[in-house]
């Protein structure tokens, strides 16, 4: 085979056919790949403060429980997320996203080496624009088998970002055309109560429950743990309005940060202020720091809770979660303050179960928090 002088001969180019044996002189035959040119995510805003806003199109939005191993389906309408709490354990789902998305534009001038992974979770909000489309192209009750579909296990689905686009939303108008299912929502958000209406009209067809996230009742404290977050007491009087409403909700303490927010008269005084706005039940869960929470955490701990900062360091350089020991005594703690408050027990029990999958056990010890 022979080419002529400056041909190419590239291999998309070529239809299949079989060579017997040939001897090829260098230079003579060339076969060459073009790569695929890298796909640019659309930009759907950009905010002064550094905030970009990136489209995402999925071709699924539902998360089985097979896949993560837990014991629900869930949905998370962003990727990333501006609260950006400093503890957050979902830092990697972040980076994993982007790189099953392909490459995604950033600013002039900012490179990668100015926007590590950690806190590119914090600047680059991935958004689900077509989400509410696939979820009502596929979701089949039946595939479901009984377990719950929780709405915001990864990241925040009423951060800032939803009061643009609404994504959350939409996905709570396309289940109101389906009956009998196990709907949870997980958010420190007071943006929630913008859709009061509508999850009591859900709630008059499904099984729905709020779990407000809300850490400790101090506000100073709150802030030094998560500078952008909502303040404690906004996300409680949207948890009254939520229950004004009918809408069943109860507060999720979540993370207990050791050493931080876990003394028992804080802890007493958020379950106070929880039942005084119709909180139904409480569910506390430890601190979780996985890899890229840790490069987060640990140097924020430094400089906030710089007495802390050695013994944090030993602690989680074996593992995510908090000890066995620890983990006992905070459980002994929380249904104490439960039962002081007039929080049922067994209803807390039955939420926990519903958020971790079905691990926890009343009055055991569960090693690491799977979700939270």
């Amino acid at each position: 085979m022979r080419r002529a002088a400056g041909s190419r001969i590239g291999l998309r180019d070529l239809s299949q056919l079989r060579l017997g044996e040939m001897r090829v002189s260098p230079g003579q035959l060339e076969l060459s790949v073009a790569p695929p040119a890298p796909r640019q995510l659309t930009v759907l805003d950009q905010r002064a403060r550094g905030t970009t806003f990136l489209e995402l199109s999925p071709r699924s939005v539902l998360n089985s429980s097979a896949s993560t191993r837990m014991g629900f389906w869930s949905v998370n309408p962003y990727v990333g997320c501006e609260f950006g709490c400093t503890y957050c354990y979902a830092r990697d789902t972040h980076r994993y996203a982007v790189e099953r998305a392909s490459a995604s534009p950033r600013p002039a001038g900012e490179d990668d080496a100015s926007l590590p992974p950690w806190l590119a979770f914090e600047r680059r909000i991935l958004v689900k624009t077509t989400a509410p489309e696939v979820l009502a192209r596929t979701l089949d009750p039946a595939r479901l088998n009984g377990q719950s579909l929780v709405i915001g296990t990864a990241t925040d689905p009423y951060q800032p970002a939803e009061r643009r686009f609404r994504i959350t939303r939409r996905l709570l108008e396309v289940l109101l055309g389906f009956r009998d299912l196990s709907i949870g929502i997980i958010t420190k958000s007071p943006l929630i109560a913008r859709d009061a209406a509508l999850l009591g009209a859900l709630s008059q067809r499904h099984e729905v429950t709020i779990n407000l996230s809300v850490a400790t009742a101090d506000r100073v404290l709150a802030r030094r743990l998560e500078p952008r977050s909502p303040v404690p007491e906004t996300r409680l009087r949207a948890l009254g309005r939520l229950s004004a409403a009918g809408v069943y909700g109860g507060l999720l303490i979540a993370p207990i940060v050791p050493g931080i927010t876990d003394d028992r008269p804080g802890l007493g005084r958020l379950m106070a202020a929880g039942k005084e706005v119709g909180a139904r039940y409480v569910v506390g869960s430890a601190l979780r720091l996985g890899p890229a929470a840790r490069r987060r955490f640990l140097p924020h701990l430094e400089r906030e809770f710089p007495e802390l900062a050695e013994r944090y360091r030993r602690h989680f350089a074996g593992g995510e979660g908090v000890s066995a020991a620890y983990q006992a005594a905070l459980t002994r703690r929380l249904r104490s303050l439960q039962e002081e408050h007039g929080y049922p027990l067994d209803e807390g029990y039955r939420r926990r179960r519903q958020l971790e999958g079905g691990v926890a056990r009343l009055g055991g010890v569960m090693e690491q928090p799977l979700l939270l």
